[in-house]
């Protein structure tokens, strides 16, 4: 994948939370809320019409924000909104753990090994660094919802959970660059 391809990818699912963090800022939670939900529906729609598959990632990530997202309208609620990031990580994280320990598949390296080669302890130590990463920004989210003021968790929504992503995701890159397997040359 180029890095264009992959830039696209990386706004297009930001694209609810920008729009969230965009209205947020003119307006109030929720009518950011509003703009979330529409806009992840507007993910989908638009990758229908181009007859392009659907992430299992976007279904659930759909599914979260209709649900928590219609009862923090419905209840006008904040909380279930706040809870929204945490039960998405947790889910990714109960996701690799429950693949790797019941079924002895190892997600990440399903979705990495066209890409690159990597020992098989090396694939085990990834997903559960997964494991432990979404398992810890889903505390963290929950952290800040619960005690700071809702602006500050606005922030750390889009700032704080996207740079310390950018951050696990380079340190990652780092610890694999030593582990590569270079394909034996004929």
């Amino acid at each position: 994948m180029g890095n264009n391809t992959v830039s696209m990818k990386f706004l297009f699912d930001l694209f609810p939370v920008l729009c969230f963090f965009a209205v947020y800022w003119v307006s109030d939670i929720y009518t950011a809320t509003v703009a979330a939900i529409l806009a992840t529906i507007a993910q989908v729609a638009w990758l229908r019409l181009r007859k392009k598959r659907i992430e299992p990632v976007l279904w659930v990530s759909l599914a979260l924000i209709v649900v928590f997202g219609g009862l923090t309208l419905f209840l006008q609620d904040k909380r279930f909104i706040m809870w929204k990031p945490t039960v998405l990580y947790w889910i990714f994280a109960g996701a690799l753990a429950v693949s790797a320990t019941m079924f002895r598949k190892n997600l990440i390296r399903a979705m990495l090994a066209k890409e690159i080669r990597l020992p098989e302890p090396v694939w085990a130590r990834l997903n559960w660094s997964w494991v432990a990463f979404f398992i810890l920004m889903g505390c963290a989210n929950l952290y800040v919802a619960f005690n700071f003021e809702e602006p500050t968790w606005v922030k750390f929504k889009l700032i704080g959970g996207t740079g310390l992503m950018l951050l696990f995701v380079a340190a990652q890159a780092l610890f694999l660059a030593r582990h590569i397997q270079e394909e034996s040359k004929p």
